[in-house]
């Protein structure tokens, strides 16, 4: 379905734009978010109209706005233009550059500098609970989900990598705790930007490490050099059990994340059933591989 510029703009858009702005493209957005570059009156801008379903997913609105708002004061993400009272939209300025290239001789310096610096944030009051989050993700999750039970026994699975993980971490951080590919911007020039806050939050680090290992699926080497490289310092073996906690864990909430949204109904086809399976036997034969 094509959007008209009467769906794409907000009627409020003179709250932030000196004249009517005018949808250039669509942007690539995440499987709920909708994202578009308009032209308007500060430049080219990034408008992203929320999910939906941001309770069932478990987003504090307010607390990405917070995390944004620190993270612009460090030129760390996409300056912010404006952030609508109702937590409906988001305006950003936009940054040309490229997709972060994991493969590039400097790419995982770069990664770890951002970490770094993200970690270096003064923390926000919102924090990352994986039990809570675990529970409410199981609220928004129908009883009569065809998954019930194969999530039910990974998620005791999980438990004491849970619990192994609290004791290994010394402190919580302010964390962005989606570092994926389209969260990440080369800008031109030079510098690596983190984009889309919708999952920030203060928790620990190594969860933000666990995410950037499992979802841009670097190798051991990889994931061995991006601690060396965050730590500033040779990864140690308790540093390596540790990522691998939250690597698990990463990977429960994200098998629960697509159940959401397909007992929410907004994925609900054949593709996510299958990779909901996919993960399912992929976690189940981690963990049975996985010490605590």
């Amino acid at each position: 379905m094509t959007l008209s510029a009467t769906d794409i703009i907000p009627e409020d858009w003179s709250r932030w734009s000196n004249s009517k702005p005018v949808p250039i493209s669509p942007l690539n957005s995440g499987l709920t978010n909708r994202s578009f570059l308009l032209a308007s009156d500060p430049g080219r801008v990034v408008l992203r109209w929320n999910s939906p379903i941001s309770a069932e997913l478990d987003l504090n609105r307010s607390a990405e706005e917070q995390a944004l708002r620190l993270a612009d004061s460090d030129g760390l993400c996409a300056p912010l233009v404006y952030c609508d009272p109702e937590y409906r939209y988001l305006v950003t300025r936009y940054i040309p550059g490229e997709p972060w290239n994991q493969n590039d001789s400097t790419a995982l310096t770069k990664f770890a500098r951002l970490l770094r610096a993200i970690h270096q944030l003064p923390r926000i009051e919102a924090t990352l609970d994986i039990e809570k989050k675990i529970a409410h993700y199981w609220e928004s999750i129908s009883p009569r989900s065809e998954f019930q039970t194969i999530l039910q026994s990974l998620r005791h699975a999980v438990q004491p990598h849970i619990e192994k993980a609290n004791t290994l971490n010394p402190g919580n951080t302010l964390c962005h705790n989606d570092l994926l590919t389209e969260n990440l911007i080369c800008g031109d020039d030079g510098r690596l930007y983190a984009i889309d806050w919708e999952y920030a939050a203060t928790g620990d680090p190594f969860y933000d490490l666990a995410v950037i290992s499992d979802g841009h699926a670097l190798t051991q080497d990889q994931q061995r050099q991006l601690l060396s490289e965050y730590l500033q310092r040779p990864a140690s073996q308790s540093d390596c059990a540790r990522l691998a906690h939250w690597q698990l864990i990463y990977s429960y909430l994200t098998l629960l994340w697509y159940a959401v949204q397909h007992s929410s109904g907004a994925l609900r086809t054949p593709q996510i059933e299958q990779e909901i399976r996919s993960r399912s036997r992929t976690l189940t034969a981690q963990l049975a591989g996985a010490g605590t």
